[in-house]
């Protein structure tokens, strides 16, 4: 008699290794994202700085210029050379002025600083000297 031979298919061998989704390069996706919110802050800061800074420097030219004006007035100078004086004074501090108006003993300047960095703008400043209201 003939043996029948039963043909079994072959099983697949069991996949040992289990597969675990790929993380590689994550960390370095992550770090990206820590560099560009750390980059985004240091120029948010450093734009912010520069507004405050031209704010502080109109406000000094402001103030030293309408001094000077009025101490020209003081000095019985007429309103024009008070005005030219506070100009120069302005232009010292890296001002220009927008507006002078000077009359009696009182004189009140505008003066504009362009900021330090490009499409920034520019920063006002309004200042008025003279002796107080109750001084006849």
């Amino acid at each position: 008699m003939r043996r029948a031979s039963l043909k079994v298919p072959p099983t697949p061998a069991p996949d040992v290794r289990r597969r675990v989704p790929d993380e590689s390069g994550s960390a370095t996706v992550m770090m990206l994202a820590v560099i560009a919110a750390s980059l985004t802050l240091t120029v948010s800061g450093l734009l912010l700085s520069s507004a405050v800074l031209a704010s502080h420097r109109a406000r000094t030219a402001a103030d030293l210029a309408v001094l000077a004006a009025a101490g020209s007035l003081l000095r019985g100078e007429p309103p024009q050379a008070a005005c030219q004086s506070a100009a120069r004074v302005a232009l010292a501090n890296d001002g220009q002025v927008q507006q002078c108006v000077a009359y009696g003993q009182e004189a009140q300047i505008s003066v504009v600083v362009i900021s330090g960095v490009r499409g920034l703008g520019a920063a006002t400043a309004r200042s008025r000297a003279g002796p107080g209201p109750d001084v006849g």
